[in-house]
């Protein structure tokens, strides 16, 4: 597995966001394996579906991924509050990728899968609507609480850029678990 971003992908963007957003996103397209099934690769959905990046073609899993620039904090920024609410508490919610890069390096640090029913509305934070001043006033985004997930949930398919070994996940019809020895 390549660990490395292709900056070919981001040379149109001037926006360092929406180039990170590519990179992590074709990234993943091009190195990902179903983490529900083991299929060998996932694929991209066409942009701006609300809170789904991918999904398997085998099993029909869907996956948001979400990108931070050095370590995973307590919180990771998401978007609209309703609409997380919305996804997360529907029937076919997606699990979640969470990738930690280096800019500098552009390469891939960590990745975890967090598997779906481990986000609950208790785990997002609702932010101040945004002031009448800015292009988009009386808009609500959400945090991600990332440390009121349990450990337990946290489930490493890439660790201090080294990829964890497929042997170590086990894959257990829709359901996904860490092997304990």
């Amino acid at each position: 597995m390549d660990l490395h971003f292709d900056l070919e992908k981001a040379k149109m963007y001037k926006s360092q966001s929406q180039a990170i957003r590519v990179l992590t996103e074709s990234w993943a397209e091009a190195n990902l394996f179903c983490p529900r099934c083991g299929f060998h690769r996932i694929k991209h959905f066409p942009n701006n579906r609300a809170v789904a990046d991918f999904y398997c073609p085998a099993c029909r899993s869907e996956y948001e991924l979400k990108s931070k620039n050095g370590k995973i904090g307590a919180k990771i920024a998401d978007g609209a509050y309703e609409t997380f609410i919305k996804r997360i508490t529907c029937d076919h919610n997606p699990d979640f990728l969470i990738l930690s890069y280096h800019l500098s390096d552009l390469c891939v640090d960590d990745l975890l899968i967090i598997p779906k029913h481990f986000f609950t509305p208790e785990i997002a934070e609702k932010r101040r609507p945004l002031g009448d001043n800015a292009r988009r006033a009386g808009w609500v985004g959400c945090n991600i609480l990332f440390g009121e997930i349990p450990e337990q949930g946290k489930i490493s398919i890439i660790q201090n850029r080294c990829a964890v070994d497929s042997n170590e996940i086990e894959f257990l019809g829709r359901g996904l678990y860490r092997k304990i020895f």
